[in-house]
């Protein structure tokens, strides 16, 4: 009877405790990158990127287009960088801190012109950065595939990306002028024109240009972010051969007036007296000490 109850006992200790494992199951550890301050639902909205405008339009060569509602990214040290054509450049720090930082290194504004050739997108209003905002140059090279190639940051707060796309490996692929309606071409006709027959200045040229390329939605009008210092002269425009000479026939006057107002208090001056020298200006008049 002893041994019954034994083998009793033995048989719900078994029947409790289950049988044992043939082998300790191993733990699958899965790591994925930070997502916070990115379309994290545990984050307060305010906690998000939220950009503090929408992007400027589509502008620029129209085989670009296709790029718009891409994006591409590349990862430097512990930073993963997005670049979105004519939307956005983002930048989110890959590690496991609780704060790591997601911003927006600039918004879609504008292209950037060189030698009347589309040499750049700016990205601009980003995130503040001390008393600025974030901004981002891209600049497109010919590449195989569409990629972000390289990022590096060239002044605080100025970021400046390189984008490899076979887009532009045609020469032609950035020109301004073939993609300008044919109301445009016919005024920029007419600028080169001016320009050829010495009707405007190379200055005056320039800024026409930017007129014209403001009225296409290429860039967008300057801004006098600083008011100009009390006193400071004001830099003279000319844009014609009229206008340079009107300007200069009134230094002429005003010349003849300080001259005559010198000679009227006997106060001696000295002006440029050599052959071949320039027509004297206000500032040549130097009054000395007796």
């Amino acid at each position: 009877m002893a041994a019954g109850l034994a083998r009793f006992l033995l048989l719900l200790g078994l029947a409790a405790h289950g049988p044992a494992p043939a082998a300790a199951a191993k733990m699958k550890v899965v790591e994925e990158p930070n997502a916070f301050g990115l379309n994290n639902p545990f984050l307060p909205q305010t906690g998000r990127l939220q950009p503090r405008r929408e992007p400027s339009p589509l502008s620029g060569p129209a085989h670009l287009y296709r790029l718009s509602g891409q994006c591409f990214s590349l990862v430097e040290s512990t930073y993963k960088y997005e670049f979105c054509p004519f939307h956005n450049v983002t930048q989110h720090e890959q590690t496991f801190r609780w704060n790591a930082y997601s911003g927006i290194l600039g918004i879609w504004q504008e292209w950037e012109i060189t030698n009347n050739t589309f040499s750049g997108m700016w990205m601009s209003d980003g995130d503040s950065c001390r008393s600025r905002s974030r901004q981002s140059k891209v600049e497109l090279a010919c590449g195989k595939s569409n990629r972000l190639a390289r990022v590096s940051e060239p002044s605080t707060c100025v970021y400046a990306l390189t984008f490899e796309t076979p887009l532009v490996c045609h020469p032609h692929s950035l020109l301004v002028y073939p993609t300008l309606p044919e109301v445009l071409q016919r005024r920029w006709d007419q600028v080169e024109q001016d320009l050829a027959d010495e009707l405007i200045t190379s200055q005056g040229y320039g800024k026409l240009l930017r007129a014209l390329f403001e009225d296409a939605g290429y860039v967008k009008p300057q801004r006098e972010n600083q008011p100009a210092q009390e006193g400071a002269p004001k830099a003279a425009r000319l844009e014609n051969l009229d206008e340079c000479r009107k300007a200069h026939s009134e230094l002429a006057e005003e010349i003849q007036r300080l001259t005559s107002l010198l000679s009227q208090h006997g106060i001696p001056y000295s002006r440029p007296t050599a052959p071949g020298q320039r027509a004297p200006h206000p500032w040549d008049l130097r009054a000395t000490e007796r």
